[in-house]
């Protein structure tokens, strides 16, 4: 599909500076708002003042009646400072204001310095009517809020990552795509609410099914193709690539969705169901007692035994509706009562005298549901 060879490059490659655009992140936060109120937000995989996170954050912090937004960046990141020009004085400490002894910290600079931005109070502070980075910028430069050097790299497996990660409420951020297993672990062993970026295809990791099945982890509201911003170091692409007129190169990757274990209504709403269940049109697998449903709008209104529908299920998956059984693998075993018959192999079913099926989650109607 469209984009995923270039996911494949990421993981393969550990290539993974994708920055997200404004947009789609603006698309998806507008449904949380009231979740953030009061709130402290991390973004723990992010460039401060290069990354679309922060800016949307930055300017949102008085709508969204933030307590607090922290953002911390990685010491290999080629982007910082980029955007925002700052320099290191003789005791290590930051500024965005040249002082004698300070040496600026280049675009090109092998000796990368990653840092942490804790904003607190958002103001109109140049009197334009409006709250924006410039407004941002003041307050850093009036000490308001802080920058400060991290110790280490700013892995957000650090010991001082993790410990920004104890004092977040919400984390929100697009996370390296080799490293997702990692980082939804990290998650949830502190038990944080988060919103973050990933690929549809995470859904089939073993670490990540289990909390897809026992609703600890869903989908957000936006899926599909979208184009990141890479670094001049990419290599180019004949497809899924470009740079545009000012020089910037762009990826698009594929199956791109949001996961959170944040309640939304998108999660409630009923999934119409319109088609009827015949044996002819839903056959069964070769492998499992299982029947195929090759479309997710096309499950059946009046079934309520086991179906194997396609993971693109999970964008419409609603608890109330549907409960999630399992999901399929390639031994031949077949479905067993309630076991997930799945060990994250090469998950297939087989139709037809052995025609191999993409991977399928299993799932049955609730009775009593529409």
């Amino acid at each position: 599909m469209a984009g995923n060879s270039n996911l494949h490059d990421s993981a393969r490659n550990k290539q993974d500076e994708f920055y997200t655009q404004l947009s789609l992140i603006e698309n998806e936060l507008k449904h949380y708002k009231r979740h953030f109120a009061g709130k402290i937000v991390l973004c723990n995989c992010d460039d401060p003042y290069e990354s679309n996170f922060f800016k949307y954050f930055s300017m949102n912090f008085n709508s969204l009646g933030l307590k607090k937004l922290i953002t911390t960046c990685y010491a290999t990141s080629p982007v910082i400072g980029e955007e925002i020009q700052y320099y290191v004085d003789n005791g290590g400490q930051l500024s965005f204001i040249e002082q004698p002894g300070s040496t600026p910290v280049q675009k090109d600079s092998k000796e990368k310095h990653p840092y942490k931005v804790e904003i607190s109070e958002v103001t109109d502070e140049n009197g334009d009517g409006r709250v924006d980075l410039a407004d941002v910028e003041y307050l850093m430069r009036n000490r308001k809020n802080t920058m400060t050097l991290l110790d280490g790299d700013g892995d957000f497996r650090s010991p001082e990552c993790v410990k920004l990660l104890e004092q977040a409420d919400i984390v929100v951020t697009n996370p390296p795509f080799s490293l997702f297993r990692e980082y939804m672990a990290l998650l949830m062993e502190y038990n944080k609410p988060f919103l973050i970026i990933g690929n549809q295809n995470n859904v089939c990791y073993s670490e990540i099914f289990p909390l897809i099945r026992d609703n600890k982890v869903w989908l957000g509201y936006n899926n599909g193709h979208f184009w990141f911003k890479v670094p001049e170091s990419y290599e180019e692409k004949k497809t899924d690539f470009k740079i545009d007129e000012t020089g910037q190169k762009w990826r698009r990757m594929g199956n791109i969705c949001w996961f959170t274990n944040l309640d939304i209504e998108k999660r409630h709403e009923t999934m119409i169901l319109y088609k009827s269940y015949s044996p002819d049109q839903y056959p069964k697998y070769d492998n499992y007692n299982v029947i195929e449903v090759g479309k997710t709008l096309e499950i059946p209104c009046d079934y309520f035994g086991v179906m194997g529908v396609p993971i693109t299920f999970m964008q419409y998956f609603n608890p109330a509706q549907f409960e999630i059984v399992g999901m399929a693998e390639d031994n031949g075993k077949g479905f067993s009562g309630e076991a997930a018959m799945w060990d994250g192999k090469n998950p297939h079913c087989v139709i037809n005298n052995g025609r191999a099926k993409y991977k399928r989650i299993f799932v049955r109607r609730k009775v009593g549901t529409k």
